[in-house]
């Protein structure tokens, strides 16, 4: 047979293969694209495993989205060699490329804030909120650049597709027929081992997870991964699956319980006490002076000068932590001791369960409790968590502009919520209207994207070192006036104060930027009648301990669930963190950094070793331990969130 003729035969398959490589290509370009964006969160070295690695999950999304594109090219139909079908053809393969390259290009701008790639819980997650648009545009603006790129690919990918070419009056249409069948059965599986991940019966399709293995460090994950990927990796997935660390329950209770039973604290009795939670947007400890003495060789300011002078009355931690990356996580961390495991709790089916927190625990004893967001009801989901575990009253955005004693909404920030600076103020006012006990939360929003203060402070707090820190100053004005408000109110001396952030943000200091530095929050406890002697105290603390931690101030009597421990009632030696970032568990304990992949420990640090440089796995005694720790703690996790007992008496 001529070759050209065979040519023709097989033409729809080779240029289908040919094109496949355009959209390798455009992947490629959008993972430097991430890289450079993100550079200085990858803890390298860049490595032969990780371009492998980028192979393996390029391969599962494009072939996925290119399905369509396939069965277009290969159906064994003949009549479709015509102009408007090729047409149509070339259409979809360019526009799904290019929707696959604005979605990773998107997700490289966004990654700063989450450290990980983006899965399908950012639709929930937003879902409530009508200011996208404001910061989409804002966004765009600052990644101008992207657009240029996302341009030139889209001219090359037009201008470089491939079109079969047909002698068509000497084929048999027939056998062109058959042969187009046959590549297109040929074809399939490898389109179905190229999704799982492989061929090998070993494999089952790949996950999120799968991306550690080719990377020393869970943030370099991200480079390895694609959004396209991780996002239809988690559609209608099961996000918890119960291990079987433990055949016995008495065992895995033995080694760790989330129940408490307190018993009566003789020592520090404060009965009643009102308790006020303070969780401020982005205010990691990165920020705060006071806490980062380690810093440019003790010269350190920071940019909390009234934070600083709060700390000096107060009991904070060595090491404090949060729970997840997302305001959404903060939520069930502070408030319910629930830390965020794989996803945001209040984002999975396990958000219908039964479940409590601070609110609903000292509401049962008397207390009135209200929650204050700045942003509109509904949004982030917080008033409908607010609801769910315990709290009697929610003031959002509407609350506060139909009270007259306020500015209303000419102090709307136009993005978010109100200005923290007057939200504050609002937040004191309505708590001298509340009957003592009570308990309450504020979840400010001015340390937020796109970063940007009220006009008439932009001459007071200019632009300095990233672009958050004069919107930290200006928060932590806001917070100095607010505790002048609160000081002079009758309920201020019987209160608790607790200020933690709900996560953490923009960096500039290489600590903060590895794997356990992206989690490093303030837990402040500040008490104006306090027999606790201020201090930063030698402990590890994270924002599940907040709960059991303030159950034991009040001599809390009853059995209550919580992930976290009392802080003030437990040695420094058995203070521990958890958190989980892109399919890695990290637990801090003993000194130590543990980073376990749910079979099997990757990593071990000293806490000392601050940008994690020398991973001493398998060298130290306290690994084993820790360990069986950890695995009792996410056994716990799985098995009550799957089995709907989040509650003592379950």
């Amino acid at each position: 047979m001529n070759k050209k003729i065979l040519h023709s035969y097989i033409a729809p398959l080779l240029t289908m293969l040919v094109n496949l490589l355009l959209a390798y290509g455009v992947y490629m370009i959008a993972r430097i694209a991430f890289m450079m964006e993100n550079w200085k969160f990858f803890t390298g070295p860049i490595t032969l495993d990780i371009f492998q690695g980028a192979l393996v999950f390029d391969t599962a999304a494009i072939l996925l989205t290119h399905i369509p594109y396939f069965v277009l090219v290969l159906f064994p139909l003949h009549l479709k060699e015509r102009p408007l079908w090729h047409q149509v053809c070339k259409l979809y393969f360019v526009t799904i490329n290019l929707l696959m390259l604005a979605v990773n290009l998107a997700d490289a701008a966004y990654f700063p804030y989450t450290m990980r790639r983006t899965t399908t819980t950012v639709f929930s997650e937003f879902e409530n909120e009508n200011n996208l648009g404001s910061i989409f545009l804002n966004e765009s603006l600052h990644h101008w650049y992207f657009f240029i790129l996302a341009a030139v690919v889209g001219y090359l990918l037009w201008r470089c597709y491939q079109r079969p070419q047909l002698h068509a009056s000497r084929i048999n249409w027939l056998r062109y027929d058959v042969v187009n069948l046959l590549s297109l059965a040929l074809w399939t599986p490898f389109v179905v081992a190229g999704i799982r991940g492989g061929f090998t019966t070993a494999v089952r399709p790949i996950t999120i997870s799968n991306a550690n293995q080719y990377v020393n460090s869970p943030t370099d994950a991200a480079f390895v991964l694609n959004t396209p990927f991780s996002l239809y990796r988690t559609i209608g997935k099961a996000v918890f699956s119960v291990p079987d660390y433990f055949k016995e329950a008495q065992e895995m209770e033995a080694i760790y319980s989330p129940i408490h039973h307190p018993s009566p604290n003789t020592h520090h009795p404060t009965p009643n006490k009102n308790v006020v939670i303070l969780i401020v947007e982005s205010f990691g400890r990165e920020y705060i002076g006071a806490l980062n003495q380690q810093l440019e060789n003790g010269t350190y300011k920071g940019y909390t000068p009234f934070v600083d002078s709060l700390i000096a009355k107060s009991i904070s931690f060595k090491y404090s932590f949060c729970n997840g990356r997302k305001s959404i996580d903060g939520m069930p961390s502070i408030l319910s001791s629930i830390p965020m495991f794989i996803e945001p709790f209040i984002l999975t089916p396990a958000s219908m369960n039964q479940v409590t927190g601070i609110a609903g625990l000292l509401g049962k004893k008397g207390y009135q409790t209200a929650f204050f967001h700045g942003a509109q009801r509904g949004s982030m989901g917080f008033m409908a968590f607010a609801r769910s575990t315990g709290f009697q009253d929610y003031y959002g955005r509407e609350d506060y502009e139909s009270d007259h004693r306020f500015g209303g909404n000419a102090d709307f920030d136009g993005t978010w919520a109100i200005w923290d600076e007057p939200f504050l103020q609002y937040y004191a006012a309505k708590m001298t209207e509340m009957k003592q006990p009570f308990m309450t939360a504020v979840f400010t929003a001015s340390s937020h994207n796109p970063y940007v203060i009220p006009e008439k402070y932009k001459d007071v707090y200019p632009e300095e070192g990233i672009v958050i820190h004069k919107c930290i100053r200006y928060t932590d004005m806001a917070l100095r006036k607010f505790f002048e408000t609160a000081s002079k109110q009758p309920w201020f001396d019987n209160t608790i104060f607790v200020l933690t952030s709900d996560h953490t943000n923009l960096s500039d200091h290489a600590f903060y930027q590895t794997d356990i530095g992206g989690f490093c929050s303030p837990i402040i406890i500040y008490e104006p009648q306090s027999s606790h002697q201020p201090e930063i105290q030698d402990k590890i603390a994270q924002q599940i301990d907040i709960l059991p931690t303030l159950m034991g101030m009040l001599n809390y009597d009853e059995p209550y669930f919580g992930f976290g421990i009392d802080l003030l009632n437990t040695p420094a030696k058995d203070t521990w963190a958890v958190n989980y970032l892109s399919g890695i568990y990290q637990y801090v304990k003993n000194g130590l950094l543990l980073q376990f992949d749910g079979s099997k420990t990757r990593a071990v640090y000293e806490l000392s070793d601050s940008l994690l440089e020398r991973n001493i796995v398998g060298k130290v005694p306290e690994q084993q331990q820790m360990e069986l720790e950890l695995k009792a703690i996410i056994q716990q996790y799985m098995e009550r969130m799957t089995h709907d007992r989040l509650l003592p008496n379950k």
